[in-house]
């Protein structure tokens, strides 16, 4: 079937390539142990290595322009994919681009921040480690910027709004189309967790298209509490805002832990694992914050039997790279060595 286009034509400022190829991972499944792994691959947008933050920027920064803005502020962590994507974005459309980054300024620039500092972002620290301290230090940023005559437009953590997670929506038409073409129809389709936007535009995407296959967010930032009833109310609002004209309730929703008791953005054996194994198998690169969790975390469902291991499964790749390059050898944050075997993978994580 061709894609199904939305519903309701938001402004936009086309940055990615799409669609985004649709691999098979036949060596990959063989090691974790299923009958047909496919993969997303929305590393591959192709705008700055930004991975699935360019299909939310398309829609957020075409809302910035459209609504007069001069100004991108967007926030996060030093090494932030979404922020780092956001200040590229922002300097190609013509706007001032502002980086409000939770912390100290680290002693390096490095992965992420370097791209920051290379795309002439102003980086404001906030000085406290927590990450919510950032949006409180953007809306007065905002109001001084306001205060002086300028028009800026402040993004949240994630990109996750409703607006940013339409291109989501229409992502799972792209790959339901996909799915389509070579016949297959997958048990679920596995993404990250983080702060919900990609995963609850894919969860109204197919609520929209009545597809049968489950969208299982991997939780790799905040607790199932937290995440549950935040998706339910993106994944509402996106689907409002589209005109989508769907029910979307609790049991669509579909949350599991990826490394339990691991801290975000804390390195993991079984996340480094997961990392060398997507490299050594299919030559993916994930990044050690969202992608290399979530796929130890589709590794363990399929060790727990949650995954039928004859039915297909999806792994959405969101890219974030960069964030792999600033850590020379130690989990960012943490001081722990990487293991000096670089091929080792555990034996648990090898079905062969």
């Amino acid at each position: 079937m061709s894609q199904r286009p939305l519903p309701v034509e938001l402004p936009r400022f086309r940055l990615a390539s799409l669609p985004t190829p649709l691999h098979d991972a036949p060596r990959l499944a063989r090691a974790i142990g299923v009958d047909r792994l496919l993969v997303k691959r929305d590393d591959l947008t192709g705008f700055a290595g930004g991975g699935n933050k360019v299909r939310k920027l398309e829609f957020l920064v075409g809302d910035a322009l459209a609504t007069g803005a001069d100004t991108l502020i967007a926030t996060g962590g030093p090494q932030s994919n979404a922020v780092r994507t956001a200040m590229v974005a922002a300097r190609v459309a013509g706007l001032d681009p502002i980086a409000v980054l939770y912390g100290a300024p680290p002693p390096g620039r490095e992965g992420n921040l370097l791209l920051d500092v290379l795309a002439g972002a102003r980086l404001v620290f906030t000085g406290d480690p927590d990450r919510a301290a950032t949006e409180a230090v953007a809306e007065e940023l905002a109001a001084e910027l306001r205060a002086a005559g300028r028009r800026p437009y402040v993004l949240p953590r994630g990109a996750a709004t409703p607006v940013g997670d339409a291109g989501y929506v229409e992502a799972a038409a792209e790959l339901a189309a996909q799915l389509e073409e070579i016949d297959v129809q997958p048990a679920a389709v596995v993404v990250a967790n983080g702060s919900g936007g990609t995963q609850a535009g894919l969860i109204a995407g197919t609520a929209w298209l009545g597809a049968s296959y489950r969208i299982t967010g991997i939780l790799v930032s905040r607790p199932r509490q937290e995440a549950v009833p935040r998706l339910l109310e993106l994944a509402r609002s996106t689907a409002g805002l589209l005109q989508l004209a769907t029910e979307i309730g609790p049991r669509d929703i579909h949350v599991e832990e990826g490394v339990p008791g691991a801290a975000f953005g804390v390195g993991s054996a079984e996340g480094e694992a997961a990392l060398r194994l997507a490299l050594t198998t299919e030559g993916l690169i994930l990044d050690p914050v969202y992608t290399a969790p979530t796929l130890a975390g589709l590794i363990r469902l399929v060790e727990h039997g949650t995954f039928d291991r004859t039915a297909p499964v999806v792994f959405v790749h969101t890219g974030g790279e960069p964030a792999l390059y600033a850590r020379h050898g130690e989990d960012e944050g943490t001081g722990a060595a990487m293991p000096a075997d670089p091929t080792h993978v555990p034996a648990s994580f090898m079905h062969v």
